[in-house]
């Protein structure tokens, strides 16, 4: 009989919501036990049917039957709250970006090698079936050698508002999403070193909102001669856009993560967990069927999980979420400074990544 992993969450927002309903519609060997947040532990759990719930994460930790937890928080909390479940000796699951330094990352990569437990990094990209899909025809040799990947998620606003304060969370749109486009072209292109970053980014639409960029586009040019196109928006309406495209020396595939399966809708209301956050579904938007899955959660979740058993070997780790976050610096500096920046990079040292660029 396969042992269960016991699962605790720290957050209970939306991206919070989304682990648990992955959790408990689709990964097997796992059980959601335990959930902490200041402000909303308490309902989030008696609606989810969570056996505990705790307004101090560090209550959570103590429990003995915990064996992995989630990090679903503002950034600037990410570091502490990792070193903390590591002292715990749980395996930890960071949600992206890893933190907001390059110093921070280091301290949880070492804590986590310290306690002799797993830092993994929830890329869900990595693992929409989507784009896994559009990786292994690479590996079928269907498009030859790949030689560029294009990537972007646009929408009109994060889902939660801290997102807007660069205190909190250390950048705009450059930070929040191109993480994600990063770390997928990294990823098709099986993680080669970095030549160098060129990025451009401003803030066209909610300057009265943030003091971050609502509208980015990095080139990130590998060796091999592997160019990584990103561009992310805060500044698009209509719903979600998410799409990729890879160039390969005989062919080549392109993925719309949305489009396909979803309904095309319009609502003068707005639906969905967006309705009270960013208004994003009112008018004509795409309405996601199984977005969870389509996303990639669940099979993100499920490698976690089997990584914990010992089933499996992290594909997404602490080094790749500090490898992401240098790139992001490096991006940021050529957004502020208006040149590339070539690799070997050593970044500045800064609070937060958005201050190579303001």
């Amino acid at each position: 009989m396969s042992k269960t992993v016991k699962v605790g969450l720290i957050g209970a927002g939306f991206v919070t919501d989304i682990h648990v309903h992955a959790f408990k519609n689709f990964v097997r060997d796992a059980e959601v036990v335990a959930v902490a947040s200041p402000n909303h532990a308490r309902e989030f759990a008696r609606q989810r049917g969570i056996a505990h719930a705790f307004e101090d994460y560090r209550e959570m930790l103590k429990l003995e039957e915990l064996d992995v937890v989630t990090i679903a928080i503002p950034n600037y909390l990410h570091c502490q709250a990792a070193l903390d479940i590591a002292a715990a000796g749980k395996h930890i699951i960071c949600e992206k970006p890893l933190c907001k330094t390059l110093e921070e990352a280091d301290q949880m990569i070492e804590a986590a090698k310290k306690a002799g437990v797993l830092l993994m990094y929830a890329e869900e990209l990595c693992f929409a079936p989507k784009y896994v899909r559009a990786k292994q025809l690479i590996g079928e040799g269907a498009i030859g050698e790949p030689f560029l990947v294009k990537q972007s998620e646009e929408h009109d606003g994060p889902h939660m508002p801290w997102f807007w304060d660069v205190e909190l969370s250390g950048g705009g749109v450059l930070l929040d999403m191109g993480c994600h486009s990063v770390e997928y072209g990294r990823w098709v292109f099986g993680k080669p070193p970095v030549k160098s970053v060129t990025a451009y980014c401003n803030t066209f639409v909610h300057k009265e909102r943030t003091k971050g960029e609502d509208h980015s586009l990095m080139v990130i040019e590998y060796e091999g001669g592997k160019i990584n196109i990103a561009e992310n928006s805060w500044a698009k309406g209509g719903g979600v856009d998410d799409r990729c495209e890879i160039y390969g020396s005989k062919g080549n595939t392109r993925a719309d993560l949305l489009k396909g399966s979803s309904l095309w809708t319009f609502s003068q209301e707005g639906y969905g967990y967006a309705v009270e956050k960013a208004g994003s579904t009112r008018g004509w938007t795409f309405t996601m069927f199984e977005e969870v899955w389509n996303y990639g959660f669940p099979q993100e979740m499920q490698h976690f999980v089997n990584c914990v058993l010992g089933k499996e070997t992290p594909t997404e780790t602490g080094e790749d979420g500090r490898e992401v976050l240098k790139i992001l610096y490096a991006a940021y500096q050529s957004a502020g400074e208006g040149r590339r920046i070539d690799f070997p990079y050593n970044p500045p040292k800064v609070e937060k990544p958005i201050d190579l660029w303001r």
